[in-house]
């Protein structure tokens, strides 16, 4: 891959250009200094990545990703001092179309290097992405007390068009909500509260033997497979392990399909790759009402296309209106 720097701090940027030349098959496009000249080089010469930083002068990382996205858009990975300490910016970069976030890894006195470990397998993980390189089972709830089911898919954009999903439903319905978010394991937490605080929903990780219930949003948590289990609780699965999104939307609709009694909503939303296609054929197949993002507001059409491709989809909908039409499939009371 053609790899891009953007960085305000000379040392930074110097350690990335290490890491970069140091990994096989990578070179590095340019580098940039702050978001304004990021979005003009990708403009002039789109590479197939961009290493952000957030906190620059002019524009910062979140708006930066923005503007490349909707001018040259390609894959952005965020490459800050400190993730942690950065959450809403991280957040609102990923909304905008951000694959992940990483810290930026440091030069010591003596030239050594600390986290370039963690960087370099963040550029594998995206380079395989752009084409490059138990709990004890539970008793099964009756099925008259049990919720009606919404799961959904995303990926790149995600953060940002579950806001726009998740604000407009009632709180006070009998429906329960799964989200699988393509997202490093590290981020789920934060996740699960900056969606909380921006939609007003209850929102939290998935523990292995939660119960979907009315009325909360549980999004997958770990870097293992979110799965229905025929007990209908939820646990995490290192199988398939050839699989290579994870948590993978395929392996999670997959096992709704094949255990929860009675048809939901599912929804794919924006992102890159085929995750999710396979699965919403299984649920459509067992009389789910399945639902796309469409291309004028994905941040990266790649996913939902694919479920169209598959005939997976019984509606195609702007982000905006999806809500709406989930409630008219499941009646709130």
């Amino acid at each position: 891959m053609r790899i891009a720097i953007v960085n305000d701090m000379r040392a930074a940027s110097e350690a990335l250009r290490r890491v970069v030349e140091g990994l096989t098959g990578h070179s590095l496009a340019w580098t940039a200094a702050n978001g304004v000249e990021a979005v003009a080089k990708a403009k002039q010469d789109r590479p197939d990545l961009i290493l952000m930083d957030l906190l620059m002068p002019h524009l910062d990382g979140a708006e930066a990703t923005r503007q490349i996205m909707a001018v040259a858009p390609c894959a952005i990975l965020v490459v800050t001092a400190t993730v942690s300490g950065n959450m809403p910016l991280v957040y609102e970069a990923m909304g905008h179309g951000a694959l992940d976030a990483v810290d930026t890894p440091s030069l010591g006195p003596g030239g050594e290097m600390s986290g370039a470990r963690a960087l370099a397998e963040k550029i594998g993980i995206v380079a395989k992405l752009v084409g490059h390189a138990t709990t004890p089972p539970k008793q099964p709830v009756p099925h008259a007390a049990m919720p009606r089911l919404l799961v959904v898919g995303a990926s790149t954009g995600g953060p940002k068009a579950l806001c726009e999903l998740l604000r407009p439903l009632p709180h006070d319905w009998n429906v329960a909500t799964v989200v699988v978010q393509h997202v490093d394991m590290a981020f789920a937490a934060g996740l699960a509260s900056w969606l909380a605080d921006r939609t007003g929903t209850p929102v939290r990780v998935a523990s292995p033997g939660d119960t979907p219930t009315a009325g909360e949003v549980l999004i997958a948590g770990t870097n293992d497979h979110l799965i229905l289990t025929p007990a209908r609780t939820l646990d995490y699965r290192s199988e398939p392990r050839e699989v290579f999104f994870r948590p993978s939307v395929d392996v999670f609709f997959e096992s709704v399909a094949a255990s929860w009694p009675q048809p939901g909503v599912a929804v794919v939303l924006t992102g890159m790759g085929r995750d999710g296609a396979a699965g919403l054929v299984a649920l459509r197949h067992k009389g789910w009402h399945t639902i796309a993002q469409d291309d004028v507001t994905s941040i990266v059409w790649s996913m939902p296309k694919a479920a169209i491709d598959a005939g997976a989809v019984c509606q195609t909908l702007p982000v905006d209106r999806i809500a709406a039409a989930i409630m008219g499939h499941i009646t709130p009371p």
